[in-house]
């Protein structure tokens, strides 16, 4: 009986199908729903929907029956928009657990190249977290390497705004990597991402920005730089929301401060000038101007299309995907 429910195909009543509630895809676009919404008026749901089918007591005592999705949200969700009111569906056969469930949503979700990196990361995290997952396990059950498995996780240690940026397409999943390689900066971490964000850089640049910045972290060190310069380089930097930079030399040294535009310069400059006349009268140093905060300049960035930006070849991002791990890149 459970080879045939999976063999045959049955039109099953789209409001009798529950949504997977272990979907681990959250953003569908609208505008692609619309055109299969469109296609499926025209030439029916081509593909079957997978479903298990759960049977309940009615409260007048009878038998009622109910499906669960478990691949095809989007066939589904077309059909609605489309009108149809019965969808062809596969019955798995047997009980499906919880587990199976989720891993069956991932593995459509990947075969179809669905998901958004932050997507497949909490469903990998899922999997691992809910369900006891190793690494090597969700390899084997999608098909990719091990380092493919724990790089996706690692996405989820960026902070929110970056997660986003990554899930709409704002930046690629190549700029991730050298994002990753601050996470124990969060200052310059969030000022790169702005870079990356608001002067559309490369995942090349990014990634030298990132180096040098570890070099740099490295150096210090050597030149052992006393605390109250690293302090004032700190304060500098959260202070002007940009990268600061103080380079100690035999004699003297040089400070530097990136700005990414004329707007951005100029106030930096009035911060500037405001903590300059701040220092200068003792009596007024409560009291200093406050300029437009530097964060104005960084609202609303214009969407892009970040892959154009990830100038990296195929084999590169092949390799990267597989063995990039930010500790590799401690100096």
């Amino acid at each position: 009986m459970a080879q045939f429910i999976n063999d045959a195909i049955f039109w099953v009543e789209l409001e009798k199908i529950k949504p997977n509630p272990f979907q681990p895809r959250r953003e569908f676009d609208e505008a692609k729903l619309s055109d299969l919404a469109r296609s499926i008026r025209q030439y029916g749901v081509l593909q079957p929907l997978t479903v298990t089918r759960k049977e309940f007591e009615k409260s007048d005592g009878g038998i009622g029956t109910e499906y669960e999705l478990i691949a095809g949200e989007r066939r589904l969700r077309a059909s609605k928009l489309a009108g149809l009111s019965q969808v062809p569906v596969l019955i798995r056969g047997g009980e499906d657990d919880d587990k199976m469930k989720l891993e069956l949503a991932i593995i459509e979700n990947l075969q179809r190249e669905d998901l958004n990196p932050i997507d497949r990361a909490q469903a990998f995290a899922r999997l691992v977290n809910d369900f006891g997952f190793k690494h090597t396990q969700i390899a084997e059950k999608v098909g990719k390497s091990r380092e493919y498995v724990s790089n996706t996780i690692r996405l989820l240690m960026m902070p929110e705004e970056m997660q986003q940026a990554l899930s709409e397409g704002k930046i690629s999943e190549g700029h991730t990597r050298p994002l990753l390689m601050l996470i124990d900066r969060p200052e310059e971490q969030k000022v790169l991402f702005r870079e990356i964000m608001l002067k559309k850089i490369t995942v090349r640049d990014a990634e030298s920005i990132a180096r040098r910045i570890a070099f740099d972290r490295v150096r210090r060190r050597e030149y052992l730089y006393s605390p109250e310069i690293l302090a004032m380089e700190r304060e500098l930097t959260e202070a002007l929301g940009t990268r600061v930079a103080i380079e100690a030399k035999e004699n003297g040294g040089k400070l530097s401060i990136d700005f990414m535009s004329e707007d951005d310069l100029r106030i930096l400059f009035s911060h500037l000038a405001a903590r300059l006349a701040s220092s200068a009268t003792q009596d007024l140093a409560s009291q200093a101007p406050s300029g437009r905060p530097p964060e104005e300049g960084f609202q609303s960035p214009v969407q892009q299309d970040a892959e154009l930006l990830d100038d990296r070849s195929q084999e590169e991002k092949t390799i990267d995907e597989n063995t990039f791990d930010a500790s590799n890149f401690s100096i």
